[in-house]
């Protein structure tokens, strides 16, 4: 499967899991391993609210711990020896920090290419402290920033701070656990101006698909943020090829992100004015200058948003005296603008945004205008 994977350009990600089935030998085998109630029974998992009862976890400071340690890193090293090199770690933040420095350490002795995603929804101070610990990546409150506000401060504290440094945000419009209540509500306008936010705010993100690609927004009940017929309990057959699906818009947005190096950092990010609330703008630029982009979303799901970006030029590389283009690479249209303040307008029932590639004016021998 590894062969295969790479022979499309694809790498294979593996789910680490550290917890046991009932049923697993190391529970008979090594019942040291396991935290017990005063009665003698295995202690379930938990990770509140929720409560696993058909999952043993592991007691990471056991007194036979240097054993227990030693196994778990011999299954990542199992799978690197197989060539499997990006790993999506369950809950890491219920299990002790010092047993993820260790073992990050240990793998990436050996294999410094290897990824570590650290799957954990938890408190701030906890997120960013796996990422002191060595992990690569870490999900986010991406998923309930919403409004302009909410998005602005966010991404500005991941990009703009000190946490900058030493976190990965990778954004993710939703999980298998996690169907946010903005999708629930807002139709297929709402998942690509999610989608378009999540691939061009971060150099990383993801989406839970084909649930996500075909729309899935049914709640497994009222006020819950979970789905209705989740593949975490079921098998579902999908009809990929449904007319509504946001196939061709992903694969058109993972072209432009390949093609413009300026998605590629995490540091770059700068927001921009816009004078009306329910749209949203900001920039990347490649570190050698030479790929400047520009998104503007549309945040309201039901009506057409319009008003005026202002975008300070001369940060930007722009002479204020001469015009400059604005091609939108989503649908090939080209604007040019003149000036700090520009007009957008956007349909979200079309397309909700414009990523647009900014092009600067120069004068060839010939005396044509061309903008690169």
């Amino acid at each position: 499967m590894i062969a295969a994977a790479a022979q499309h350009g694809l790498e294979l990600a593996l789910d680490i899991a550290f917890k046991c089935a009932p049923d697993h030998p190391y529970v008979t085998e090594h019942p040291e391993w396991f935290r017990r109630r005063p009665d003698g029974t295995i202690q379930y998992a938990e990770n509140p609210p929720k409560k696993y009862q058909d999952i043993y976890p592991f007691d990471f400071e056991t007194e036979d711990w240097r054993e227990l340690w030693a196994e778990l890193k011999s299954v990542v090293q199992f799978w690197v020896d197989q060539g499997v090199h990006i790993f999506r770690v369950d809950n890491p933040h219920t299990k002790p920090f010092p047993f993820w420095e260790w073992l990050i350490a240990e793998i990436k002795r050996d294999c410094p290419e290897a990824i570590f995603l650290a799957e954990a929804f938890t408190r701030p101070k906890a997120l960013y402290g796996l990422a002191k610990r060595g992990f690569t990546q870490s999900y986010n409150y991406f998923p309930w920033r919403n409004t302009k506000w909410e998005l602005t401060q966010y991404l500005t504290e991941l990009t703009q701070t000190e946490v900058r440094e030493y976190t990965g945000p990778n954004l993710w419009t939703n999980t298998p656990d996690i169907l946010p209540e903005y999708l629930q509500f807002d139709g297929r306008p709402a998942f690509m101006a999610r989608f378009i936010l999540a691939a061009t705010l971060g150099p990383s993100y993801g989406i839970y698909g084909p649930a996500f690609e075909l729309c899935e927004n049914q709640p497994f009940a009222p006020g819950r943020e979970e789905y209705l017929d989740s593949e975490k309990y079921e098998i579902r057959s999908w009809d990929l090829d449904q007319p509504d699906s946001l196939r061709e818009l992903i694969a058109q947005v993972n072209r432009i992100r390949r093609e413009n190096p300026a998605f590629r950092a995490n540091y770059n990010l700068r927001f921009h004015q816009v004078d009306n609330e329910q749209i949203i703008a900001y920039s990347k630029t490649s570190e050698d200058q030479s790929n400047e982009v520009l998104v503007v979303v549309n945040l309201d799901s039901h009506y057409k948003q319009a008003g005026f970006i202002t975008l300070p030029l001369e940060d930007l590389g722009l002479d204020p005296r001469q015009p400059y283009q604005a091609h939108d690479l989503l649908t090939d249209a080209r604007y040019l603008w003149h000036g700090a303040r520009n007009y957008v307008e956007l349909n979200p029932l079309t397309v909700p945004a414009h990523i647009f590639v900014i092009r600067r004016k120069v004068r060839t021998e010939h005396d044509f205008d061309y903008y690169l």
